[in-house]
């Protein structure tokens, strides 16, 4: 079994996903320092994972957060999951509150605008996100909420 094969297959224990929310910070600097190269759960063959900076809703102080996200095709699409828990992840609510952000990828950084994918459209794009990390199945039964997924569409 392939490093990656068996991270997707962890994923979807409750014990990764709990240590997962504690590995966030090094995370962000590990994906920072090596523009991409490298992550907490592998070296370029972890699931595509985008820096994602939103702006506080109550600070108004940037917000940066590892995240991972599946492309339509301009598009980058990322999932609220927060491991299954049952409230919502800031940055959710931060791109709720205001919808510009910038995502970072391989050391390139892009502004963006976010919006709420919700019925058909987001029927459409959950099989992507699945591809990306199945986990999101399990994390999506176990919370007590709708996950959201936000559609980050590049600003020009």
């Amino acid at each position: 079994m392939r490093f990656s094969e068996l991270i997707v297959r962890l994923g979807r224990r409750r014990w990764f996903a709990a240590s997962g929310r504690f590995l966030m910070p090094l995370d962000r600097r590990l994906i920072r320092l090596t523009r991409g190269r490298v992550s907490v759960i592998g070296w370029r063959t972890a699931p595509p994972t985008l820096l994602l900076t939103t702006r506080g809703r109550k600070t108004g102080l940037p917000r940066e957060r590892p995240v991972l996200y599946a492309r339509d095709g301009d598009a980058y699409i990322v999932i609220g999951s927060n491991w299954g828990q049952n409230h919502h992840p800031s940055w959710s609510v931060n791109l709720l509150a205001d919808p510009s952000a910038t995502v970072t990828i391989n050391g390139a950084t892009t502004a963006v605008r976010a919006t709420l994918v919700e019925g058909t459209e987001r029927d459409r794009l959950w099989p992507l996100l699945l591809r990306v990390w199945p986990a999101f199945h399990d994390y999506d039964a176990r919370a007590d909420r709708t996950l959201r997924i936000f559609r980050l569409d590049t600003v020009t």
